[in-house]
């Protein structure tokens, strides 16, 4: 089975549709699928739900479908970097779940691993709790949270051989993995495409069974969400 693609475009061909669920790796800037993001704006889509920590920043990252109105809804624990969801949000053009960081990636691991729902104190007492089942264990209250169950999802990988196994780069790997693993359809960009046996098995960081797609671009952009330099001292 063939699961390299010639360009993001082809690659998100015949999956993406309107009105889908989709999640996206990435934290900040850090390890997003930038030409999966781009080639998903020129398809025009549009109604998704998106899954992501975040919604990158104006005009960048996912903040690009922001910009084209593809975006209904967001599933995220950050949104301080973006004036245009701030925007969008406040006027009441883009609905938002707001759902605490490690609440967050425990629902996307639960996902991959097949568990539909999980207990956690995180949230009770407070409007990520309400309307939602709590029960007791031990003495102390656990809010129940469901499964993320993406139809789609779009990662950001260093390396990966032609069967899909993948290689994160530091902290690139955020999200990635569990994203990956919760993603019905998975579409991996990387920057490097190895033969398959050019990985050492024990520097899998994810196996391939999990990948359906991949995309090469080998000199994404990178760009830095913000730059803090630090002066020397008498300067």
């Amino acid at each position: 089975m063939n699961k390299v693609y010639p360009d993001a475009a082809s690659a998100l061909a015949g999956i993406v549709k309107d009105g889908q669920l989709m999640a996206v790796g990435g934290f900040g800037l850090c390890g997003i699928p930038e030409a999966l993001i781009d080639a998903l704006a020129a398809s025009g889509v549009k109604d998704l739900t998106v899954i992501s920590n975040n919604a990158g920043v104006d005009g960048f990252g996912l903040g690009k479908l922001l910009n084209t109105r593809q975006i209904t809804k967001m599933i995220s624990s950050y949104v301080g970097e973006n004036k245009e969801f701030e925007r969008q949000y406040l006027s009441g053009e883009l609905q938002l779940e707001f759902t605490p960081q490690g609440t967050l990636a425990e629902k996307l691991r639960a996902g991959g691993a097949g568990i539909p729902a999980f207990f956690t104190k995180t949230g009770v007492g407070t409007l990520v709790a309400e309307g939602k089942e709590t029960r007791e264990f031990d003495g102390e209250t656990y809010v129940m949270e469901r499964a993320l169950l993406p139809q789609v999802s779009l990662v950001k990988a260093y390396k990966a051989d032609k069967s899909g196994n993948l290689i994160f780069r530091r902290t690139a790997r955020n999200f990635n993995p569990a994203v990956a693993m919760a993603g019905k359809v998975t579409i991996v960009e990387v920057e490097e495409l190895l033969e398959i046996g050019e990985i050492d098995p024990d520097s899998v960081h994810l196996p391939g069974i999990y990948v359906n797609r991949i995309v090469v671009n080998a000199h994404p952009e990178k760009r830095i969400e913000k730059r803090t330099i630090t002066e020397k001292a008498g300067v």
